[in-house]
């Protein structure tokens, strides 16, 4: 089977090792590693055990600009980024480029979009993708083609189309309507209000789309409660908003070229930065593909 590309939401990594990893994890200049640590670690682990053809690292804006336009509350409780992990952020994508991996950054889009935008240019070409995510919302993604790799507690799981129906209740491609409906309190947007997750999924799996939903919900012959019915019709077009910034936005690419571990120069970053055992680590992957 040819080898996949690894498409990493590195956000979501950086985010998830910064909180899960001790800021007492310091460099060469007495500050906190721990999210480059991290997530330096969960990248080797899959690494080894999927080896990829290539790695790319997206980067984004922290709110994409077309979905704040779309509903200004959009990511707008989300506290700022703490400082000890801001420093580490701005030294990523260097470290990533020394072990070769490539990184990307969207621009006034976010991560997700080019996590997508891989995926589907993978997927044209042939190829198969892993998307290393946290975000649920990436789970439109899943295909055969297309599988997403999730943090958990006991490693990384493998998601795909049967994963997305067992954990969500419906098929990749209704996940934006599922986040219509039931909104998403992570990204501020607040769906129908009293539909909630098994609500909505239940509409989809008797209606297949919120275009469908809305339109059932305005016939009077339909089997809606009359709260539902209200929920629905209360604003139908910001509904339709919500799908829409939940909805990926294509991003023009270049499929990626076949990058292997450079763990020499990952090695020599890593000691730099005062991450001895990562590099020790890096050093035994060198020794083993030498």
């Amino acid at each position: 089977m040819a080898a996949p590309l690894l498409a990493v939401d590195t956000p979501s990594l950086l985010y998830r090792a910064f909180f899960a990893l001790p800021k007492s994890i310091k460099g060469a200049d007495g500050k906190p590693v721990n999210a480059l640590l991290g997530t330096a670690n969960m990248l080797l682990q899959a690494v080894a055990d999927y080896s990829p053809r290539a790695v790319v690292c997206c980067f984004g804006a922290e709110a994409g600009a077309y979905r704040v336009k779309a509903f200004a509350a959009y990511h707008a409780n989300r506290p700022p980024m703490p400082p000890e992990l801001e420093h580490q952020w701005e030294l990523a994508p260097a470290f990533l480029a020394a072990c070769g991996w490539s990184s990307l950054d969207a621009a006034e889009l976010e991560a997700d979009d080019l996590l997508g935008s891989l995926a589907a240019l993978e997927s044209k070409a042939g190829g198969k993708t892993l998307i290393f995510s946290g975000d649920r919302d990436m789970f439109q993604c899943a295909s055969e083609q297309v599988t997403v790799l999730y943090p958990s507690r006991g490693g990384p799981q493998l998601i795909g189309p049967a994963g997305v129906r067992e954990r969500s209740g419906v098929d990749p491609a209704q996940i934006p309507d599922l986040i219509a409906l039931r909104g998403d309190p992570s990204d501020g947007i607040p769906g129908a209000k009293g539909i909630g997750e098994k609500g909505a999924a239940l509409l989809l799996e008797q209606y297949r789309s919120l275009e469908a939903v809305l339109a059932a919900a305005e016939d009077s012959a339909s089997e809606m409660t009359a709260r539902t019915r209200a929920a629905l019709t209360d604003d139908p077009d910001l509904l339709r908003s919500f799908k829409a910034m939940a909805t990926l936005q294509t991003i023009k690419l270049k499929r990626p070229k076949d990058a292997p571990l450079s763990a020499d120069r990952g090695a020599g970053a890593a000691r730099e930065l005062g991450m001895n055992r990562l590099a020790e680590r890096l050093e035994k992957a060198s020794a083993t593909t030498a």
